[in-house]
This record gives structure tokens, C-alpha cells and sequence, in this order.
């Protein structure tokens, strides 16, 4: 059955404003489990994270990424969604690569991953302050999904921050999605192809104007791959994050909050066709940590072996050279940058 949704804002999914947050905190939840339940996705504004904050990021970010690959490449993506990577993410909904690089942090055994001092003064602080920042708001919206679950209220906030034993999961990955001026691109080819995040819940920060985020309501279960065909813009707001439940959610609410498909497209026709950055935080839950909803509907998984088998579903055994070329400037092909042994949110 194809579900198609409108709201009145003009976008694919609700804003839900978190101002007066103790005062209005019954209503604030209500919010929060309808567009959940329903959608799978909202964004949050007045949620108190300093715009100047969140600036920092993107400029942190470009200045990450405006780094010579070689330097990036001191860091490569290791296997455990920690380190830098580049053209090498493969969605099993496209078997293409995502054009974009992507840089993936984390609040534990970081060791060797921080970019130095030497190449990015300042790169760790900086990065470790706003995850922090974003940790703390996401600590408010899990203990009202919590509630709104009828669940104890530290579910998923014991579940997913680390108490100091370093066995926290939850990634900060720095996006760039990179230029498209000049280039031509057939239709196997996204920014970022369709996929559902793993974790438990995503956030994710936006700049005016870089949009092709779209979403595609309609999953029953955690696991289902199948979804329907009805997809919504979601409007790039650097005042508003973009929130999504992600499958540990999902099986841990007993499939009541939703996991839903999203891909971001390459610009239309007309539309600006430079960069695109993006930052998002993925709350994971953590190593140990049992995951099963109230009902049990699904039987229990740890927080580890629960990425280690959406790691292993999300791979593929393709090597570069077998895949699709996606074409460069007009005139001319490029073969695909890709690892078959990449996979993330």
C-alpha cells in the first residue's frame, strides 16, 4: 500500500518546537510519538543549541575536508564507523557509491583516529564539545520517548551514554557531499542512496539551502527492506535538526516507533549544484546493553552484535572495478571510488 503524508508546514515532516521544555513537557511528548509513530521523522526547533555552535561544526567540517586525502587518509575508516572515507560507501539499495566523504567520530577508543594537531589545530575539542551539545539535547528526547513508551525513563539513556566504562557506540560523522558542477549523472547514482539508520536515534544538522534530503514513510517492521514509493522533501534549515528513529529504536519500542527509509538525491535541474555539508549524530546504543522492547516482540541483542549484523547486511562483496562508473565531467567516465567492506548509517 503506498502512504503518502502532508503537513502544513509546507515540509515532509512535522517541527516540533521545544521551547519551554519542563513547562510543556506532556505536550512536547505527544509531539514527539505522533510524528514517530506515524512518520518516523520531525525536526526540533528552539531546542537551545547555540547557532554559533553549530557554525563551528560546518566550519570544522570544511576544514577537515578542504585537508589534501592524503593527510585525511591518516585516519581511514577502520570498521567500527570510526575514521575517514571517501566515494567508499555502497548502498545495497543502489550498488553504487555515494558521491560524498564522510569523517566518523566517536566518544571512546578514538585512539589514532583524532586527526592531529599538526594537520587541524584545535580538530578534537572543538568536535568533542558539540558532540556533547548534541548528546545532551538527544538525552531529553529519549527520556520523553522513554515515557511516552511507558518505559523507565533512563531506557535509552542509560542504553546508549557511556557511564566512563568506554563502551559507548554513538558516532558523530561530518558529511560532505561533494560538487556536482559540470558533471552528469544517471539514475543509479545519490548523494546518498535509500537506506534506514541503525542506530537509535539520528540528528542531524543542515545549512540553508543544501537540501535533497528526502523521506519515505511506510515501514511496518525492523528488517523489512520493502517500503513504498511516495518520497517527501525534507527542508534544508540551518534553525532546525532534522530527527529520525533509527532500527534500534524500532525493535526496542517493538516496531511501535518508526524506522523509515530516506536517501538524499543530486540536485535537479536548476537547483544550486555545488557541495552540500551535512553533520550528524548517530545515538547508538551501547556495547553491552540488552535491546528488547516491552512486549519482546524480538528476542534479545546486545547493542554490539546488533551493528555487527547491520554491518554485515549492509555489505557488499563488490569489487571496485565491477561497478557502475559514475560519470565525471560531460564527456568523460570515472570509475567509481568504492571498498567492499565499508557500511554505515
Amino acid at each position: 500500500m503506498t502512504i503518502a503524508f502532508e503537513t502544513d508546514d509546507q515540509t515532509s515532516v512535522p517541527c516540533i518546537s521545544l521551547h519551554d521544555f519542563e513547562q510543556r513537557r506532556a505536550e512536547i511528548i505527544d509531539e514527539l510519538m505522533d510524528a514517530s509513530t506515524r512518520i518516523g521523522f520531525f525536526t526540533l526547533c528552539n531546542h537551545g543549541i547555540p547557532a554559533e555552535q553549530i557554525r563551528d561544526a560546518f566550519a570544522l567540517s570544511q576544514e577537515f575536508f578542504a585537508l589534501p586525502d592524503d593527510v585525511k587518509a591518516k585516519t581511514p575508516l577502520n570498521g567500527k564507523n570510526m575514521g575517514w572515507e571517501k566515494g567508499a560507501q555502497i548502498r545495497p539499495s543502489t550498488g553504487t557509491a555515494d558521491q560524498k566523504e564522510s569523517m566518523q567520530l566517536q566518544f571512546a577508543r578514538m585512539e589514532g583516529i583524532w586527526p592531529s594537531d599538526e594537520d587541524l589545530a584545535g580538530f578534537r575539542k572543538r568536535a568533542e564539545a558539540f558532540m556533547a551539545a548534541v548528546q545532551q539535547l538527544s538525552v531529553k528526547v529519549m527520556e520523553c520517548f522513554a515515557e511516552g513508551l511507558g518505559l523507565p525513563l533512563s531506557t535509552f539513556t542509560e542504553g546508549t551514554v557511556d557511564p566512563g566504562v568506554g563502551d559507548s557506540q554513538s558516532t558523530l560523522r561530518l558529511l560532505h557531499y561533494h560538487s556536482v558542477e559540470g558533471k552528469e549523472f544517471g539514475d543509479k547514482f545519490w548523494r546518498a542512496g535509500s537506506h534506514a539508520d541503525f542506530d537509535v536515534l539520528t540528528m542531524l544538522f543542515q545549512r540553508d539551502g543544501e537540501g535533497g534530503l528526502e523521506v519515505c514513510p511506510g515501514r511496518e517492521v525492523v528488517g523489512d527492506f520493502g517500503h513504498g514509493n511516495v518520497w517527501k522533501n525534507v527542508e534544508a534549515r540551518s534553525d532546525r535538526i532534522v530527527c529520525n528513529i533509527g532500527d534500534q529504536l524500532m525493535r526496542w519500542s517493538d516496531d511501535r516507533l518508526k524506522s523509515t527509509f530516506h536517501r538524499v538525491r543530486l540536485p535537479k535541474q536548476g537547483e544550486p549544484r555545488g557541495p552540500r555539508y551535512s553533520i550528524a549524530f548517530f545515538n547508538q546504543a551501547r556495547s553491552d546493553i540488552v535491546i528488547q522492547g516491552p512486549g519482546k516482540k524480538y528476542p534479545p541483542i546486545t547493542g554490539a552484535e546488533f551493528i555487527k549484523q547491520a554491518l554485515e547486511r549492509n555489505k557488499l562483496g563488490i569489487a571496485a572495478g565491477s561497478l557502475p562508473t559514475a560519470p565525471s565531467k560531460k564527456g568523460e567516465l570515472a570509475a567509481a571510488s568504492a571498498s567492499a567492506s565499508v557500511a554505515v548509517n
